[in-house]
């Protein structure tokens, strides 16, 4: 089996790293730091330009029709700009929630305007796998009353997917405009400000059922997220990684450069080898994701969590071989300290990935 990406799709990788290396130095990530609104509008209107927002969704929905798989290959280049886009819940959940389980009136007033980037989604992710359903929202009747504690995207974005409960107690995914004045929003700081959350409370704002999704549905969309997600983390621990290597071999040390010292070099073997073995967990999820089988609860819990540990130790060894210059504000090496640390918990902290993964090998296929 080969689990390989297409020339094309290698293609299409290659066509968004060459986008972001004009449109997104890392000027352009530390510019998001302080702009009110936490990503740049340039590179998102490059994405949006290049088909990479629209990669999943179908031609006659506003997309470009390539599928899942470009998406993977696009995310990875996103990871290695370290991009101040909100993608993560734009386009690899609210999308991806809508596309798969919105009806067509949903499906045709949202997608074409997400994937063009004129619209931002926004995604509540403090659910964990398990939700308490008493803290979850209640749509009743067209109408969604409570709150959420740390929504992706929630200042800037245009429409959230939220799992709320029905007024019978059951768990269904809700779709609501957030422009309404029934939403109120405040900012939540977050580790990343190129990752900016909100709290939102819903005063009998108007929202619907995303179709017919529930509790299943949303544990699928976290795992298709995560694949997507994994890919990010492995970008950025690649560059985290090259970073490290080209401080090593210009920093000298006794008249010699510092990577040729075995106490350098074989610190940046152990994360050549760890940045490896996440990539091979995260083709075997880029493959259950488009097979969409009974292998994706634990191929997606495999990628999320080798991902989540090559970037925090790339970011973390990044640091430690920059020296003291490493910890200085002037350095890019904190930005992708924030961003492994902030990545490594927002679908979930890593225990309940350890635990979803432990179900998945105890159940079998088809355990998520």
């Amino acid at each position: 089996m080969n689990f390989d990406f297409s020339p094309e799709q290698k293609a299409f990788g290659q066509q968004i790293r060459r986008l972001l290396e004009r449109r997104c130095p890392m000027t352009e990530v530390r510019a998001a730091f302080a702009d009110d609104v936490g990503y740049s509008r340039t590179v998102w209107t490059a994405l949006a330009e290049a088909g990479f927002l629209g990669a999943a969704i179908e031609g006659a929905l506003g997309g470009v029709g390539l599928g899942p798989l470009e998406v993977c290959v696009g995310a990875e280049e996103l990871g290695r700009a370290l991009a101040p886009a909100p993608s993560l819940a734009s386009a690899y959940l609210c999308s991806e929630a809508i596309r798969l389980y919105g009806d067509t009136t949903q499906q045709t007033r949202w997608l074409g305007l997400l994937a063009s980037g004129d619209v931002i989604g926004a995604w509540a992710c403090d659910d964990g796998f398990a939700p308490a359903l008493d803290d979850l929202p209640e749509l009743d009747a067209g109408r969604l009353r409570g709150a959420r504690s740390m929504v992706l995207n929630g200042m800037t974005g245009d429409v959230a997917v939220t799992l709320a409960r029905t007024v019978r107690g059951q768990p269904v995914l809700a779709l609501c405009a957030l422009g309404a004045p029934e939403v109120i929003r405040a900012a939540a700081p977050t580790i990343d400000p190129t990752r900016r959350a909100a709290s939102l409370r819903f005063e009998d704002a108007p929202a619907q059922a995303l179709g017919t999704a529930g509790a299943p549905e949303y544990r699928r969309l976290i795992e298709r997220a995560a694949v997507y997600l994994a890919f990010e983390q492995i970008g950025a621990a690649d560059r985290a990684l090259e970073m490290a290597r080209d401080y090593a071999l210009q920093r000298k040390s006794f008249g010699r450069p510092i990577g040729s010292y075995q106490a350098i070099k074989h610190k940046l073997a152990t994360i050549y080898a760890g940045n490896q073995i996440a990539r091979a967990h995260a083709y075997y999820g880029a493959w259950a994701l488009v097979a969409d089988g009974p292998e994706l609860p634990l191929a997606a819990a495999g990628a999320r969590i080798a991902a989540s540990e090559a970037l925090t130790a790339a970011a973390q060894e990044n640091i430690q071989t920059h020296g003291g210059l490493g910890v200085t504000w002037d350095s890019d090496c904190h930005l992708f300290y924030r961003r492994a640390r902030f990545d490594a918990h927002v679908l979930g902290a890593p225990l309940a990935w350890k635990a979803h993964a432990l179900t998945a090998l105890q159940v079998g296929p088809g355990a998520g």
